[in-house]
Protein backbone atom coordinates (compact mmCIF):
# COMPACT_ATOMS: atom_id res chain seq x y z
CA UNK A 1 0.00 0.00 0.00
CA UNK A 2 1.54 3.55 -0.84
CA UNK A 3 2.98 5.34 2.07
CA UNK A 4 0.78 8.19 3.50
CA UNK A 5 2.47 9.66 6.52
CA UNK A 6 5.56 9.27 9.01
CA UNK A 7 5.42 9.19 12.41
CA UNK A 8 8.60 10.54 14.21
CA UNK A 9 9.81 10.37 17.54
CA UNK A 10 10.83 13.62 19.34
CA UNK A 11 13.88 13.07 21.61
CA UNK A 12 16.84 12.14 20.00
CA UNK A 13 15.62 11.92 16.55
CA UNK A 14 13.97 15.53 16.31
CA UNK A 15 15.47 17.44 19.59
CA UNK A 16 18.64 16.69 21.49
CA UNK A 17 18.42 17.91 25.36
CA UNK A 18 21.49 19.98 26.07
CA UNK A 19 23.64 19.01 28.65
CA UNK A 20 21.33 20.35 31.06
CA UNK A 21 24.02 19.95 34.80
CA UNK A 22 26.13 23.00 33.32
CA UNK A 23 23.22 24.90 33.11
CA UNK A 24 22.12 23.99 36.68
CA UNK A 25 25.43 25.29 38.11
CA UNK A 26 25.20 28.65 36.24
CA UNK A 27 21.93 29.15 37.43
CA UNK A 28 22.62 28.46 40.87
CA UNK A 29 25.43 30.77 40.78
CA UNK A 30 23.31 33.18 39.77
CA UNK A 31 21.59 32.78 43.04
CA UNK A 32 24.69 32.48 45.01
CA UNK A 33 24.76 29.19 45.29
CA UNK A 34 28.09 27.16 44.44
CA UNK A 35 27.75 23.74 42.79
CA UNK A 36 30.79 21.38 41.72
CA UNK A 37 30.24 19.33 38.76
CA UNK A 38 29.72 15.81 39.91
CA UNK A 39 26.96 17.11 42.23
CA UNK A 40 24.98 18.48 39.46
CA UNK A 41 25.28 15.95 37.08
CA UNK A 42 23.81 13.74 40.21
CA UNK A 43 21.32 16.04 41.11
CA UNK A 44 19.94 16.10 37.10
CA UNK A 45 20.51 12.25 36.71
CA UNK A 46 17.66 11.85 39.94
CA UNK A 47 15.20 14.43 38.46
CA UNK A 48 15.70 13.01 34.73
CA UNK A 49 14.81 9.49 36.41
CA UNK A 50 11.91 10.69 38.57
CA UNK A 51 10.61 12.72 35.23
CA UNK A 52 10.90 9.57 33.31
CA UNK A 53 8.96 7.61 35.24
CA UNK A 54 6.02 10.18 35.67
CA UNK A 55 6.17 11.95 32.91
CA UNK A 56 2.43 11.03 31.67
CA UNK A 57 1.06 12.58 34.79
CA UNK A 58 1.76 15.90 33.09
CA UNK A 59 -1.39 15.79 31.31
CA UNK A 60 -2.69 19.62 31.45
CA UNK A 61 -1.00 22.48 33.13
CA UNK A 62 -2.11 22.01 36.64
CA UNK A 63 -0.87 18.59 36.93
CA UNK A 64 2.17 19.55 34.83
CA UNK A 65 2.72 21.93 37.41
CA UNK A 66 2.32 19.79 39.96
CA UNK A 67 4.78 17.01 37.82
CA UNK A 68 7.25 19.47 37.83
CA UNK A 69 7.41 20.68 42.00
CA UNK A 70 7.98 16.99 42.55
CA UNK A 71 10.57 16.94 40.25
CA UNK A 72 12.33 20.06 41.65
CA UNK A 73 11.73 18.50 44.79
CA UNK A 74 13.64 15.40 43.88
CA UNK A 75 16.45 17.77 42.57
CA UNK A 76 16.31 19.64 45.54
CA UNK A 77 17.04 16.73 48.03
CA UNK A 78 19.65 15.58 45.70
CA UNK A 79 22.14 18.90 45.36
CA UNK A 80 22.07 18.83 49.66
CA UNK A 81 21.52 22.35 49.44
CA UNK A 82 18.50 23.23 52.20
CA UNK A 83 19.26 26.79 52.29
CA UNK A 84 18.60 26.81 48.73
CA UNK A 85 14.47 27.72 48.84
CA UNK A 86 12.41 25.10 46.75
CA UNK A 87 11.09 27.61 44.29
CA UNK A 88 14.59 28.80 43.77
CA UNK A 89 15.20 25.23 42.68
CA UNK A 90 12.75 24.84 40.30
CA UNK A 91 13.64 28.23 38.84
CA UNK A 92 16.58 27.24 38.05
CA UNK A 93 15.56 23.53 37.36
CA UNK A 94 13.19 25.08 34.33
CA UNK A 95 15.67 27.71 33.36
CA UNK A 96 18.54 24.75 33.00
CA UNK A 97 16.48 22.02 30.58
CA UNK A 98 17.45 23.24 26.88
CA UNK A 99 15.98 21.34 23.90
CA UNK A 100 17.64 22.37 20.26
CA UNK A 101 16.32 20.94 16.98
CA UNK A 102 18.53 18.84 15.30
CA UNK A 103 19.89 20.72 11.93
CA UNK A 104 18.12 17.40 9.99
CA UNK A 105 15.12 18.07 11.50
CA UNK A 106 13.02 20.93 9.35
CA UNK A 107 14.67 20.12 6.25
CA UNK A 108 13.68 16.51 6.66
CA UNK A 109 10.12 17.52 7.76
CA UNK A 110 9.35 19.55 4.77
CA UNK A 111 10.84 17.23 2.45
CA UNK A 112 8.15 14.66 3.64
CA UNK A 113 5.33 16.86 3.71
CA UNK A 114 6.44 18.33 0.11
CA UNK A 115 5.81 14.47 -1.25
CA UNK A 116 2.13 14.65 0.17
CA UNK A 117 3.46 12.95 3.17
CA UNK A 118 1.83 13.51 6.54
CA UNK A 119 4.26 14.10 9.74
CA UNK A 120 2.91 13.27 13.09
CA UNK A 121 5.56 13.48 16.19
CA UNK A 122 4.71 11.05 18.56
CA UNK A 123 6.28 10.17 21.33
CA UNK A 124 6.90 9.94 25.26
CA UNK A 125 6.54 13.47 27.04
CA UNK A 126 3.95 15.62 28.85
CA UNK A 127 1.65 18.04 27.49
CA UNK A 128 4.16 20.76 27.09
CA UNK A 129 5.57 18.78 24.05
CA UNK A 130 3.63 21.47 21.67
CA UNK A 131 5.33 24.15 23.24
CA UNK A 132 9.04 22.29 22.98
CA UNK A 133 8.53 22.06 19.57
CA UNK A 134 7.38 25.30 18.95
CA UNK A 135 10.48 26.72 20.32
CA UNK A 136 12.49 24.30 18.33
CA UNK A 137 11.28 25.92 15.49
CA UNK A 138 9.25 22.61 14.25
CA UNK A 139 5.31 22.80 15.07
CA UNK A 140 4.91 24.48 11.73
CA UNK A 141 6.11 21.85 10.23
CA UNK A 142 3.81 19.07 11.68
CA UNK A 143 0.31 17.97 10.86
CA UNK A 144 0.25 16.90 14.45
CA UNK A 145 1.69 15.75 17.81
CA UNK A 146 0.68 13.12 20.52
CA UNK A 147 2.48 12.97 23.71
CA UNK A 148 2.50 10.01 26.01
CA UNK A 149 0.37 11.94 28.49
CA UNK A 150 -2.25 13.02 26.39
CA UNK A 151 -3.17 9.62 25.38
CA UNK A 152 -2.43 8.01 29.00
CA UNK A 153 -0.09 5.32 27.26
CA UNK A 154 3.71 5.69 26.72
CA UNK A 155 5.67 3.69 24.30
CA UNK A 156 5.81 1.08 23.46
CA UNK A 157 2.19 1.12 23.97
CA UNK A 158 -0.04 0.58 20.71
CA UNK A 159 -2.48 3.47 22.16
CA UNK A 160 -0.04 6.11 21.37
CA UNK A 161 0.75 4.93 17.97
CA UNK A 162 -2.86 4.15 17.32
CA UNK A 163 -3.71 7.94 18.52
CA UNK A 164 -0.73 9.24 15.97
CA UNK A 165 -2.68 7.30 12.91
CA UNK A 166 -5.69 8.83 13.63
CA UNK A 167 -4.11 12.27 13.27
CA UNK A 168 -2.58 11.26 10.29
CA UNK A 169 -5.85 9.70 9.20
CA UNK A 170 -4.40 6.52 7.78
CA UNK A 171 -4.10 2.66 8.87
CA UNK A 172 -1.03 1.71 10.34
CA UNK A 173 -0.38 -0.47 6.77
CA UNK A 174 0.14 3.06 4.94
CA UNK A 175 2.31 4.45 7.95
CA UNK A 176 5.84 4.38 8.93
CA UNK A 177 7.60 5.25 12.56
CA UNK A 178 10.98 6.57 13.02
CA UNK A 179 12.75 7.31 16.14
CA UNK A 180 15.65 6.49 18.56
CA UNK A 181 14.69 3.49 20.22
CA UNK A 182 14.02 -0.02 19.22
CA UNK A 183 12.02 -0.92 22.31
CA UNK A 184 10.03 2.17 22.22
CA UNK A 185 9.98 3.06 18.29
CA UNK A 186 11.19 0.04 16.80
CA UNK A 187 9.73 -2.30 18.27
CA UNK A 188 6.47 -0.88 20.03
CA UNK A 189 5.37 0.62 16.03
CA UNK A 190 5.84 -3.08 14.31
CA UNK A 191 3.76 -4.61 17.41
CA UNK A 192 1.11 -1.72 15.79
CA UNK A 193 1.50 -3.04 12.41
CA UNK A 194 3.57 0.07 11.30
CA UNK A 195 6.69 -0.26 9.67
CA UNK A 196 9.78 0.99 11.37
CA UNK A 197 13.02 2.85 10.85
CA UNK A 198 16.08 3.45 14.03
CA UNK A 199 17.49 6.02 13.98
CA UNK A 200 20.88 5.79 14.99
CA UNK A 201 22.63 9.07 15.60
CA UNK A 202 25.41 8.02 17.37
CA UNK A 203 26.34 4.59 14.95
CA UNK A 204 25.81 2.72 18.07
CA UNK A 205 22.56 0.74 17.74
CA UNK A 206 21.50 -2.82 17.09
CA UNK A 207 18.78 -2.99 15.00
CA UNK A 208 16.38 -6.37 14.91
CA UNK A 209 16.58 -8.08 11.87
CA UNK A 210 15.13 -6.52 8.40
CA UNK A 211 14.76 -2.98 10.11
CA UNK A 212 16.36 0.36 7.83
CA UNK A 213 18.74 2.75 10.02
CA UNK A 214 19.64 5.88 9.20
CA UNK A 215 21.95 7.98 10.81
CA UNK A 216 19.62 11.11 10.59
CA UNK A 217 16.14 12.35 9.42
CA UNK A 218 18.33 13.63 5.73
CA UNK A 219 18.80 9.82 5.17
CA UNK A 220 15.21 8.97 6.31
CA UNK A 221 13.84 11.52 3.69
CA UNK A 222 15.55 10.08 0.88
CA UNK A 223 14.95 6.66 2.18
CA UNK A 224 11.61 6.82 1.43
Amino acid sequence: MPLRAVLIDVLGTLVRLEPPAPHLRAELARLGFEVDAGAAERAFAAEIDYYVEHHPEGRDSSSLAELRNRCAAVLHDALGLPELPLPAAREAMLASIRFDPYPDAAPALRALRARGLRAVAASNWDCSLPEVLERAGLLGDLDGVVSSAEVGARKPDRALFEAALAIAGCPAAEALHAGDSVENDVQGARAAGIGAVLVDREGTAVAPPHVPVVAGLDELAALI
